[in-house]
């Protein structure tokens, strides 16, 4: 029972099973998230959590990855992250409930509620304080995390790991050219997030946690914080192993463990294998498939997302707020496109350009 168990969370530890069930995980909590907000509810998802971890930590495997030192904080830290998203979740449903009835919400209600800074707040804070205070104290004597020895070039650990909070940097890398993941996409991440108040000049949910009021704009940030940040940081921690192969939470990280990989462009794919074909050697003729779709993808599906799933955002946006808007979403949405064709074709690049150092 044990070892079934073990093996049916090893095989939810594969990347397409674990991408696929994270984005139906976040879907269904929002759809169906009356029901996921309750207490019982959360109380449930807890216990199920600390049960697992628990009994976890009796397989030796997963014991020496989730109490690595540096593993420990990440483990915590998802924690927080859970139980903040289903609070403000929670808190979402509750608002929606009472502006449906026409009452304040629990801002509105808390604002009335006013304390003074002294004595009620700094006493709160000091008390905070030196609790938190006393768990680091505590943390740092009882869990040793020693610094290394001085990095060697000619000796790399494996896995060579980057600092968790560059773990989903890292794992793009594994999909995209080091200029994309890098460099691109990280800084139209930060453009992104500060075009925001410009974009998005909707004044509902403004002081007040609502999700019935911006579905939209509520799931596009979950879908990038939780799915395409924290999601591969968890992958990047506890299922990348050596060789940067993927392990299940209760596998043994065998450095000998090699997947074949074999790296495949839309190029070959569609001269070679379709057409039968040798790769032309002209460049633009070469990649000419990925470049139509590129287009296609840009240039096209915007369009279309116009007049259909996003017609009500483009009456409301207008054309240059709206192709903003669509270009950072398809941007968004590349990475998991890429991921996927990844891990279930081998696609490594859509456009390789190699007279030009243009991989895409």
């Amino acid at each position: 029972m044990n070892d079934a168990l073990q093996g049916f969370f090893n095989a939810l530890g594969d990347p397409r099973l674990y991408f696929l069930l994270s984005c139906g995980l976040l879907g269904a909590s929002l759809y169906w998230r009356k029901w996921f907000t309750k207490i019982g509810t959360g109380v449930a998802l807890l216990a199920f959590a600390v049960v697992f971890f628990v009994w976890g930590l009796g397989d030796r495997d997963f014991f020496a990855i989730a109490m690595k030192p540096d593993n420990v904080p990440i483990a915590g830290m998802l924690v927080l992250v859970g139980f903040f998203t289903w609070l403000a979740l929670r808190r979402a449903v509750i608002n929606d409930e009472l502006r449906a009835r026409g009452e304040p919400t629990l801002e509105e209600r808390a604002a009335s509620q006013k304390v003074f800074v002294w004595p009620d707040l700094v006493y709160t804070e000091l008390i905070c304080l030196m609790l938190v205070g006393a768990l680091l104290v505590v943390w740092s004597v009882y869990l040793k995390a020693p610094i290394e020895e001085p990095a060697a070039p000619a000796i790399s650990p494996n896995p060579a790991k980057a600092p968790w909070y560059f773990l989903g940097l890292q794992e793009m890398l594994v999909y995209f050219d080091p200029w994309l993941a890098g460099v691109v996409f990280p800084s139209f991440i930060i453009l992104g997030l500060q075009a925001i108040p410009y974009i998005d000049r909707n004044p509902k949910g403004n002081g007040y946690y609502t999700f019935t009021e911006r579905p939209f704009a509520i799931t596009s940030f979950l879908f990038g914080f939780l799915i395409l940040w924290v999601s591969l940081v968890i992958l990047g921690t506890f299922l990348r192993g050596p060789n940067w192969s993927f392990f299940g939470p209760f596998e043994y990280w065998n450095t000998n463990k090699l997947e074949p990989l074999i790296n495949v462009n839309l190029s070959e794919i569609f001269w070679v294998y379709w057409l039968g074909k040798p790769l032309p050697q002209f460049w633009l003729v070469r990649e000419l498939p990925g470049l139509l779709l590129l287009v296609g993808y840009f240039g096209v599906l915007p369009i279309i997302l116009a007049r259909t799933v996003l017609k009500k955002i483009y009456i409301e946006a207008g054309f240059a707020r709206y192709q903003v808007t669509a270009f950072l979403l398809l941007m968004m949405a590349l990475l998991p496109i890429k991921m996927l064709l990844r891990w279930a074709f081998n696609l490594k690049y859509l456009v390789q350009i190699n007279e030009f150092f243009l991989n895409i």
